[in-house]
C-alpha cells in the first residue's frame, strides 16, 4: 500500500476505509485510501502529486457498483458537497457530478426545464454521464453540452460530447479521470406538467421495481441495446429481464443474494449477502441464460476490487 500519510489536501484523506456503507448493496472490503476533495482545485492538486503507479477509482454514490470482498488497491475518489451545485440559466442546466440525478430533474422542472428522464435514474450526475444513463427513450447523450473532468495528471479539462463517444451504457472518459460537472441543454415545460410526469414515472417504477430492497439498479444490459421506452409498443424479446424469466431464474437465490421476484433483472442483497454471493449469482444467471437462449448477458453493474479469501 502506497503511504500517503504525508499528503495534506484540504479535503479528507482516510486510510484503509471500508466501502460497504458507501454502496447501495452494502457489500465490499476496504479501499487503501478514500479521498473526498474539498473542490476541483484540491482534487487537481492531489492527482497531480500522486505517483503514476497509484491506481485511482472515481466512485459516485455507489448505486451501480459491487465492491468485492477483498477491497480496492487504489485511491477511491468520492465527491461531496463541493461538487453538488445545480445552476439553471436559460435553457442550460449545470450540475456538479455529486448532484443526485433526481435532484437535478426536480430543480430543472421547478424552473420550467425538462430533464424529467433523470428523475428515476439512481445515482449522481457523474455516474449518469459516464454510463450515458437513460430511460423512457431519453439518454444523457441527447442533452449533454459539455462535461468537465480532472484528468489523472491533474489537469481540469472540458469534453464536448463527441470526444466521449457515447453508446448504450457507455462513454470514453479517459482512464483515471474524475468527472466534476456537466452542462445540459433542456426543452421548456410547464412546471406542474413536468412534476406530474415525474410522479407518474415514479409510480410506474415503484410498481415494477424493488425500490425498497438493497439493489444496484439493473444488473445486466439489455441485449436489444436500448432502455425501456415506457411506451405501449415497447418490445421485450431482447430485454434482460425477459431472458432471465425464460430461463426460470426469477427469484433465484445464492447465499444472501437473490434475483428479485418483482423484477428479475434486479440483483438484491436479500439477507446479509457477501459481494461474492451477489457476483456469483449474477454469473450463474449469465451461464443459464446463455445455455437457454444463446445470448450472453453483459453486466451493467460495475464490479471492482479483489476477491476475498
Amino acid at each position: 500500500m502506497t503511504n500517503l500519510s504525508s499528503y495534506t489536501p484540504r479535503g479528507a484523506l482516510t486510510q484503509n476505509r471500508p466501502l460497504a456503507d458507501l454502496t447501495w448493496l452494502r457489500v465490499g472490503g476496504p479501499a487503501d485510501w478514500l479521498f473526498q476533495p474539498a473542490d476541483a482545485d484540491d482534487l487537481a492538486d492531489f492527482l497531480r502529486g500522486l505517483p503514476d503507479d497509484v491506481a485511482v477509482f472515481p466512485m459516485g454514490v455507489g448505486s451501480n457498483l459491487i465492491v468485492r470482498d477483498g477491497g480496492l488497491r487504489a485511491v477511491v475518489i468520492r465527491l461531496g458537497r463541493g461538487f453538488n451545485a445545480i445552476e439553471i440559466e436559460g435553457a442550460q442546466v449545470t450540475a456538479g457530478a455529486a448532484a443526485l440525478d433526481a435532484h437535478v430533474a426536480r430543480r430543472a422542472a421547478e424552473a420550467g426545464r425538462d430533464l424529467t428522464f433523470l428523475r428515476t435514474i439512481p445515482g449522481s450526475i457523474g455516474g449518469a454521464v459516464v454510463m450515458n444513463a437513460g430511460c423512457y427513450g431519453a439518454y444523457v447523450a441527447d442533452h449533454l453540452i459539455s462535461a468537465r473532468a480532472v484528468t489523472r495528471s491533474g489537469e481540469i479539462v472540458t469534453f464536448p460530447p463527441a470526444e466521449l463517444d457515447f453508446g448504450y451504457r457507455h462513454s470514453d472518459l479517459p482512464e483515471g479521470a474524475v468527472l466534476i460537472e456537466a452542462v445540459f441543454r433542456t426543452d421548456p415545460g410547464d412546471p406542474a406538467a413536468l412534476a406530474t410526469r415525474m410522479n407518474d414515472q415514479l409510480a410506474r417504477r415503484d410498481a415494477s421495481q424493488p425500490t425498497k430492497e438493497r439493489s444496484a439498479g439493473s444488473t445486466f444490459r439489455n441485449p436489444a441495446g436500448f432502455s425501456s421506452t415506457g411506451r405501449e409498443d415497447d418490445v421485450h424479446d431482447l430485454k434482460a429481464w425477459k431472458l432471465i424469466d425464460d430461463a426460470g431464474l426469477r427469484g433465484a437465490r445464492l447465499g444472501g443474494a437473490q434475483m428479485s421476484e418483482k423484477h428479475s433483472n434486479f440483483l438484491i442483497n436479500a439477507e446479509q449477502a457477501s459481494a461474492a454471493d451477489l457476483e456469483n449469482l449474477g454469473e450463474e444467471v449469465r451461464k443459464k441464460v446463455l445455455h437457454n437462449s444463446g445470448i450472453s448477458l453483459e453486466w451493467e453493474i460495475k464490479r471492482v476490487g479483489e476477491f476475498g479469501t
